[in-house]
């Protein structure tokens, strides 16, 4: 019974491993756009 949760819980680990790594890479991605927003503000406003 012991060996048939502990594989759940693997699997759930790995799902939550998964989605941190998804959430990761949207996060970067978000950031990428801002600083691209960003910049091209500065260079409507500076120049």
């Amino acid at each position: 019974m012991s060996g048939n949760l502990n594989s759940n819980n693997f699997e759930k680990d790995e799902f939550n491993a998964n989605s941190e790594d998804r959430d990761y890479k949207d996060l970067i991605t978000k950031l990428k756009e801002i600083k691209s927003t960003i910049t091209l503000l500065e260079k409507t406003i500076f120049e």
